[in-house]
């Protein structure tokens, strides 16, 4: 097994967070300035869709407060309506936030505009987006089987709505907000389980409890006034790093700066409670965003982790992969369910984690919303490739384990991970002692 020393100050920038800030400075009258806005490819995606749609953008490399260079975005808006009908359609790439969010907006424009995707993109389930957006006037078609491509028939006439959200999905309910602010009245969201909530800080929202549920009520055709943004750093790239130090023995890795949002970092108290040695020091709040520092130590043992909470799993979705790679490398135990929304995501999550382990010598059974890993049989003599599918969370989980615990792996595809963490190789590489 390696070991893991050293101080993390270049995590990328939050995704979830730049594709937002992104989005809003679209929305609002004046200059928006977004540093430490994040490379990865999905966030590009969401800025040239935007200059595909006439929204001036520009990019530059300025000196950040840890001394190496962070990106600094400016966005020129006057408005809700200061879109213009795209030549082409809307490429998103891999990126699902980018399609489904900015639905939200492009359903309040006067045009028709088309969203379209690679390969893995085209796959995703898109119906969720559609019924809300038609419910508020817009058209909305997809292909025969609920994918994209996305076309959307745009009106200035959208009608406030109020909205149950029948899965908990922050793009949704962020794309329900974005065509909301577009609409003639208040557009209420009703959220049965919580879900990652920054596109409400990031508006000013207060959500209001109403009959034990969580109700987001958003304001038609109210002028949004530009203002800078702040990026943290990512937890769901911190996730891969900690989890680096919890397998390699001896390990001790400090990570700074990283958006600490209790919607995000539900994966750190999965954590502690199995007895991983994390803790959170210098916790404090910048731009309405809670961030700290984790540091991990990877001298005590921690126990099989076992996640079913509806709640936490919804919050957690993103970091499930690696938390089963990492269970199961670190105890051969994981227990997941409750959590067929794993399956939708850029990759059918559940089966990529259990095939590719399944391969690395684990006893795996999978269910249709969860996964069990009860052992494992051997350990393969010789090189093993992992099918990462397309999916940057897979390779990046299956690449941990390899580093860290000295597996043979072969990657089907290392170049996926810069999808949400460029310097993912290099950071890991300079870690090891």
């Amino acid at each position: 097994m390696s070991v893991f020393k050293g101080e993390v100050t270049s995590l990328p920038p939050d995704k979830s967070i730049s594709h937002r800030a992104a989005l809003i400075a679209s929305l609002s009258d004046g200059e928006t300035e977004i540093m430490n806005f994040s490379a990865g490819f999905d966030n590009q995606s969401t800025l040239g869709v935007l200059q595909a749609c006439g929204i001036p953008v520009r990019q530059e490399e300025v000196p950040g407060p840890w001394g190496a260079a962070v990106r600094r975005v400016v966005i020129q808006s006057k408005g809700l309506w200061s879109f213009t009908p795209p030549s082409a359609p809307l490429q998103c790439n891999n990126s699902g936030s980018t399609m489904r969010m900015f639905s939200g907006i492009l359903a309040g424009q006067p045009f028709q505009s088309e969203l379209v995707g690679d390969a893995s993109l085209l796959k995703r389930p898109m119906r969720r987006i559609a019924d809300p957006l038609m419910q508020m006037g817009a058209g909305v078609s997809l292909s025969p089987v609920g994918t994209a491509p996305v076309v959307i028939t745009g009106t200035k006439d959208l009608r406030a709505i109020s909205y149950r959200l029948p899965v908990a999905s922050a793009q949704v309910k962020s794309l329900v907000a974005f065509a909301g602010l577009h609409a003639e009245g208040e557009t209420r969201i009703y959220e049965p389980l919580l879900s990652r909530d920054h596109t409400e800080l990031m508006l000013g929202l207060e959500p209001r409890i109403e009959n034990n549920e969580r109700v987001i009520v958003v304001p038609g055709r109210r002028q949004l006034d530009a203002r800078p943004f702040q990026i943290p750093a990512d937890p769901s790239a911190a996730c891969f790093i900690v989890a680096l130090g919890l397998l390699g023995r001896g390990s001790e890795i400090m990570i700074r700066d990283v958006c600490l949002n209790p919607t995000r970092a539900a994966f750190l108290d999965i954590l502690i409670r199995s007895g991983a040695a994390v803790t959170i020091e210098n916790r404090r709040t910048v731009g309405g965003e809670s961030i700290g520092d984790i540091l991990v130590d990877g001298s005590r043992d921690m126990e099989p982790l076992v996640i079913s909470d509806p709640q936490e799993v919804a919050i957690a979705i993103d970091e499930l992969p690696m938390l089963g790679v990492l269970s199961s490398f670190a105890t051969e135990r994981f227990e997941l369910t409750n959590a067929a929304e794993l399956r939708t995501k850029e990759s059918d999550r559940i089966e990529a984690l259990a095939m590719n382990l399944e391969r690395l010598g684990f006893e795996c059974h999978q269910e249709p919303a969860g996964l069990s890993v009860t052992g494992r049989r051997e350990r393969p003599a010789g090189p093993v490739e992992v099918e990462c599918y397309d999916d940057h969370r897979i390779a990046m989980s299956f690449a941990v384990a390899s580093k860290a615990c000295g597996e043979d792996i072969v990657l089907s595809d290392r170049e996926v991970a810069g999808v949400s963490f460029p310097n993912f190789f290099s950071l890991i590489d300079s870690l090891e002692v």
